[in-house]
């Protein structure tokens, strides 16, 4: 009669032993047995990463190229005619970008050289002749050692970059693995995720489901919002080097559009290699105001465009962003950094959606399992 109401198996008895101790030995398992799978999971990813990088790479491409695709399909494109038109509009548009650079390099090439000549040229003769009494010995072995520094940072870059593999072979299959699953993504993505959640128990196919496109539209959403807000950086950092008639525009612009899709770290560095253009071939005061035209377009960005245009479903806060891109640097090199913001994003969205328990109320999972038991 004096009994708890509650049902249920009795609890346990742990004699001499505090419950304090008891329920964190309980979680200390479980966080371990976790641990233990995410880090066999990124063992695993580590090993077949010259898979794994070409398939995220056909990921973010398939989410860039899904909008134009969208569009066909409503205007009543057979699906195969709006797959095709999609794939040859985005590779036509990579192209001309490719052609842009590598041709604004090439005419420019032969300045760049003659100035950066001019610049350690003058650079010398400054330092010899300043009060610091430096000897043109000191002046070489400074740039033998800058030099050294240099090609060991580049070659460090370099092999965080290209990792999985440094032949071109795998360049070539990876980019054949990325095209490949390219075609099929913008095509059937949606029948290729259903496959996936038919793998899991029959309980957690709806959950998976849902959280699956809960996440793929957080990811569309992202990537047009870092689409747009790149093109504003580079338009706005672009016309500022235009206007100060500093060469190399276009590449300046593109790399400042390509950074964007790194926060902090791509904005820093585009914004630095801006900087050093103007600074080489037009001296000080010319890079202190392209320095300002920087930071003020990064700001504009920053504080005005991304709130704007930003929903609460993407946005992602600035310590999970550092941490995501220092983490993901750290495993991956470059390619982790890259991929380091969307996959915090779309971790956000997912984890929410399955604690909130949305599966059970979203129109599209019981739309499909509608579909399923026909």
């Amino acid at each position: 009669m004096f009994l708890s109401s509650k049902s249920g198996p009795p609890a346990p008895e742990h004699h001499g032993v505090p419950s304090a101790l008891v329920r964190a030995t309980d979680w200390s398992w479980r966080i371990l047995v976790i641990g233990g799978a995410l880090a066999l999971v990124l063992f695993v990813v580590v090993q077949l990463n010259f898979i794994v990088i070409p398939l995220l790479v056909a990921v973010l491409l398939s989410a860039l190229a899904a909008p134009l695709n969208d569009v066909l399909l409503k205007l009543r494109f057979p699906r195969w005619l709006a797959t095709a038109t999609t794939l040859i509009a985005f590779l036509a548009v990579v192209t001309a970008l490719v052609f842009l650079v590598l041709n604004e390099v090439i005419r420019g090439w032969e300045k760049v050289l003659s100035r950066i000549q001019v610049v350690y040229d003058e650079l010398s003769v400054y330092l010899l002749n300043s009060p610091l009494e430096i000897s043109e010995q000191q002046l070489q072995a400074w740039f033998t050692q800058i030099t050294g520094e240099l090609e060991l940072n580049s070659s460090w870059i370099l092999n965080g970059a290209l990792s999985f593999s440094t032949s071109i072979g795998a360049w070539l299959l990876g980019l054949g693995i990325s095209l490949f699953a390219l075609v099929f993504f913008i095509h059937e993505g949606r029948k290729i995720w259903g496959f996936v959640a038919n793998l899991f128990p029959k309980e957690a196919r709806g959950a998976v489901l849902g959280a699956g496109l809960a996440g793929w539209g957080t990811l569309l959403n992202f990537v047009r919002i870092q689409v747009f807000v790149a093109f504003i950086d580079a338009v706005g950092i672009g016309l500022g080097a235009f206007f100060l008639g500093l060469p190399l525009v276009v590449p300046i612009a593109v790399a400042v559009f390509l950074g964007g899709f790194v926060p902090f770290i791509g904005a820093a560095v585009a914004g630095a290699f801006a900087v050093l253009v103007a600074l080489v071939f037009e001296g000080p005061f010319i890079a202190l105001i392209m320095l300002i035209i920087v930071i003020a377009v990064q700001q504009i960005e920053s504080q005005i465009v991304q709130p704007l245009v930003m929903g609460k479903a993407v946005r992602v806060h600035p310590l999970a962003v550092v941490i995501g891109v220092a983490v993901g640097g750290f495993f991956a090199g470059i390619p982790g950094v890259l991929f380091a913001v969307p996959i915090v994003a779309l971790g956000n969205v997912v984890i929410r959606y399955l604690a909130a328990g949305e599966w059970l109320t979203d129109p599209v999972v019981i739309g499909e399992k509608v579909k399923a038991k026909r």
